[in-house]
């Protein structure tokens, strides 16, 4: 099983509107099925081009490794050798800190992650439950 492009349509847009919501920066989210390939991407106006990234590096890391940003975070300052590693291995492509949700069934296989950035990392955390619950999916940050 893997996040549905409606599901991740519906995970975008609740995004956002809770990012408006909050009077959060401008956001982008991408949203990994669980291979970790792209399933949608989108920028609000004004993100920072960069944006998408540091989104696509903490969603990816969150599925590649079964470990959602918060948790990678703290792996990374208790083990920075660790993760150096794992950043080895993937290429630089991970960005261990809150904003790469884990998707999970109801079952709890993982099905994809959200990346989310482009206000305070905790902030990005937020808007993506939001859109993820929207979306009828459990979200671990």
């Amino acid at each position: 099983m893997t996040v549905s492009l409606n599901k991740a349509r519906t995970i975008i847009r609740k995004t956002f509107e809770k990012g408006a919501e909050l009077g959060l920066k401008p956001l982008s989210v991408v949203v990994l099925d669980s291979g970790g390939h792209v399933q949608a991407f989108e920028r609000q106006d004004d993100a920072a081009p960069g944006r998408f990234a540091i989104a696509h590096g903490k969603a990816y890391g969150a599925v590649m490794l079964g470990m959602a940003g918060t948790a990678q975070m703290a792996r990374a300052e208790q083990q920075a050798y660790f993760m150096q590693a794992v950043n080895g291995v993937f290429g630089g492509q991970v960005v261990p800190v809150p904003g790469g949700v884990l998707l999970r069934s109801s079952k709890g296989a993982v099905i994809g992650a959200v990346g989310v950035t482009g206000d305070t990392s905790d902030n990005d955390a937020i808007a993506a439950i939001a859109g993820i619950e929207a979306a009828k999916l459990i979200g671990e940050i």
